[in-house]
């Protein structure tokens, strides 16, 4: 029987991609984006594809998207929240607005799909169960400069989904991935990138020209990274957090060490600090 997948952000970039292995496999794929019309994908029929608009600033689009879902397919099966995009800048260059605009999108919004999500999976489909896909970045595990306020939508993501995973049933066969993209030759780093206005003390850091040199140079090739994201929707027992590239890969190894190191530096200060007598609960 065909999976059904919902992904978020399908205009570009990796959902884009991914909508298209999805057909691809032999799937169903509820596309999302905010201006659906504008989706375009080979081999859709009425049978496997929907387009919605979704826009993950608007909660009725949300559960409308999901209703339609439901009413054409009966089910979803994975939902992929991919929708999202890079501010990059010094802190001190980003206005007020650009800073909540940015989590709006990145992390309230992702929440707003992972409520409905759960309640589809839970709720109103049987059997219960599917999969909820978060796309975070390398950035949601360790901080970039020039993107301080996106590492921390992406890691607020992280903190979120694994909360959560422990608050599950088993029973409800509800699995969470957070999936942690490094560098791809997506739109991401090029047009869909928004850039704050430069702070005279942070002459030092043109963020603008780092990205533009950047752009089209990066390790991940996007096809494959949708590749890996299908991968990952379809196992029984997916990860709580995976990394696709080898530069996120050889990242987060060097975090992981970092983390050792340090925390095993301090660790007489860290023990010093319980209550005399005190004994962990057995």
């Amino acid at each position: 029987m065909p999976r059904v997948f919902l992904i978020t952000g399908c205009s570009t970039g990796f959902g884009k991609d991914y909508v298209q292995e999805v057909l691809d496999r032999g799937d169903y794929c509820v596309a999302t984006a905010r201006k659906p019309e504008q989706l375009e994908f080979s081999g859709t029929n009425d049978k496997n594809y929907l387009s919605c608009r979704l826009d993950v600033t608007d909660k009725s689009s949300i559960q409308e998207a999901f209703d339609k879902a439901l009413n054409k397919f009966g089910r979803v099966d994975v939902v992929c929240n991919n929708a999202g995009y890079g501010l990059s800048g010094c802190f001190e260059e980003y206005k007020d607005k650009e800073i909540r605009q940015q989590m709006e999108i990145n992390f309230f919004g992702l929440l707003d799909v992972t409520r409905i999500a759960l309640e589809t999976m839970r709720d109103k489909q049987s059997p219960q169960g599917g999969r909820i896909q978060q796309v975070t970045s390398i950035g949601g595990q360790r901080g970039v400069p020039t993107f301080s306020t996106y590492c921390a939508s992406k890691w607020a993501v992280e903190g979120f989904t694994e909360a959560l995973s422990q608050e599950l049933k088993p029973e409800w066969n509800i699995k969470l991935t957070c999936i942690e993209p490094g560098g791809f030759r997506t739109d991401w780093a090029g047009r869909s990138m928004q850039f704050a206005e430069r702070h005279p003390a942070y002459d030092h850091i043109d963020a603008k020209t780092q990205m533009t040199k950047r752009n089209g140079t990066q390790a991940g090739d996007p096809k494959k990274g949708a590749k890996a994201m299908y991968e990952f929707g379809i196992m029984d027992d997916p990860p709580l957090r995976s990394v696709i590239g080898s530069d996120a890969y050889k990242a987060i190894m060097g975090k992981i060490e970092q983390y050792g190191e340090n925390y095993k530096k301090y660790e007489k200060i860290a023990n010093s600090t319980d209550v005399d007598g005190y004994k962990p609960p057995s």
